[in-house]
């Protein structure tokens, strides 16, 4: 439907290549945003005037970006990052925290950390009352069964709706050596009763009670009968030999059945990516649901983010790299992860929607990537971020955390600072 003739658009998005897999949209068309929200699309957008016009002519446009998977409660726990780095700065418009908080910590998130960010910050909060104050080291202080409160997450859950979106817990060799599968029981509980999904880390990650090792390729058989449709399993392409793929040589049938089901996959790059694990599971179908970076700090140091060799678009770059298609991996970073946090306002560009926008330029000429076993990964070109749009506002990324696929001279090289985009010239002309 068209606008009326006299609505006057704040901002159109010109001649841009629109990715919006929420809305089959795969073309050249634009965009008009009124405000903070999407006004039209295509031919009616067209027609309208505007106070300022993009021209994107050679950008591909995306709806915002969604990173379920990042650390940013930052100075709390020794490893996160500020969330606008992890955010706004890296691609992405919406990043979710992933058990940094529990219930009795999560009000200072929101205060702290939500509240003050330019990007959108969700939580999925820890299923242990106090969340993840250092690193993997404290694994078997805070994550044990006697931190876990129902009636105190139950609160959390009811006060802070917006915010908090699910629950984090873990199927990992640590926990269950001490305390089997209770924990996450209790989480699996929670979240029935609270309608909320979880999101399951896997791979070793606590230290292990070594009398009581479970047989690597057993731990994930306990996992899955704790699952609902909805939840999802990280580290879908994990190295780690408790993982999803374990030591099998090819894909168990349980993740088959998990997925027929309606469990979700989530990327959660991390530090344990292999990248001949997923050749494995690409060629038996298994792609990432959602591409969460895992992005943090070193959990040995404090706020330290030097060793920090991997990101969001990193990330969706190795997918790429790796086959998987660009429609598929811009719907894992956008419409599903939307999906996820259960808000319709984002993931898509349909009218009425947030103005949440990621735009994105293509550089060509070969990049290598490294995954955890040194493998490597050489791609003939790079889809790297230029700008977001953030309710409305454009927004030029300092990509401060993308040295896994920027060179520091290509940082930044935003489209409001004039310059180049694909081939095209952009300019941001007052109208």
């Amino acid at each position: 439907m068209s606008p009326p003739p006299t609505q006057r658009a704040d901002l159109l998005l010109k001649g841009g290549h629109v990715i919006d897999p929420a809305n089959g949209i795969d073309a050249v068309m634009d965009i008009a945003i009124i405000g903070q929200h999407i006004a039209a699309v295509g031919a009616a957008a067209s027609a309208m005037p505007a106070r300022k016009t993009l021209d994107a002519t050679g950008a591909i446009i995306s709806p915002g970006f969604i990173d379920m998977h990042v650390h940013c409660y930052e100075w709390v726990t020794n490893f996160g990052v500020p969330a606008d780095a992890a955010g706004i700065h890296s691609g992405a418009t919406t990043i979710v925290d992933q058990g940094s908080s529990g219930a009795w910590t999560v009000g200072g998130f929101k205060a702290f950390i939500a509240d003050p960010a330019k990007t959108d910050v969700r939580a999925f909060v820890s299923i242990n009352v106090a969340g993840a104050l250092q690193g993997g080291m404290e694994g078997t202080t805070l994550h044990n069964p006697k931190m876990v409160d129902f009636a105190s997450f139950a609160h959390i859950a009811e006060t802070y709706p917006q915010l908090v979106r699910g629950i984090k817990c873990h199927g990992e060799s640590g926990g269950f050596s001490h305390w089997g599968t209770e924990v996450l029981g209790r989480a699996a509980e929670t979240g029935k009763a609270l309608g909320l999904p979880l999101y399951i880390h896997t791979g070793e990650l606590f230290p292990v009670d070594e009398a009581n090792r479970p047989t690597p390729s057993a731990v994930m058989g306990q996992v899955v009968p704790f699952l609902k449709p909805g939840d999802v399993l990280a580290h879908v392409y994990s190295s780690m030999p408790d993982g999803i793929m374990s030591v099998n040589e090819s894909v168990p049938a349980w993740l088959h059945e998990a997925r027929a089901q309606g469990v979700l996959f989530d990327l959660g790059h991390g530090i344990n990516l292999s990248f001949a694990i997923a050749r494995k599971m690409l060629e038996a179908g298994i792609m990432p649901d959602t591409l969460g970076s895992d992005v943090h700090g070193d959990f040995c140091s404090y706020h330290d983010f030097t060793i920090l060799d991997y990101s969001l678009i990193g990330g969706f770059n190795k997918m790429l790299g790796l086959g998987i298609p660009m429609v598929d991996a811009i719907r894992a970073l956008t419409a599903t992860p939307a999906r996820v946090l259960a808000d319709p306002s984002i993931g898509h560009l349909s009218v009425g929607a947030r103005a949440n926008i990621t735009l994105l330029r293509e550089v060509e000429g070969s990049w290598t990537f490294i995954d955890c076993r040194r493998e490597r990964l050489t791609v003939p070109r790079r889809i790297l971020p230029d700008a977001v749009i953030m309710n409305g506002e454009i927004i030029t990324p300092d990509c401060g955390l993308l040295s896994d696929v920027m060179s520091p001279n290509e940082r930044p090289r935003g489209i409001t600072r004039g310059l180049s985009l694909g081939a095209a010239a952009i300019g941001l002309a007052a109208q």
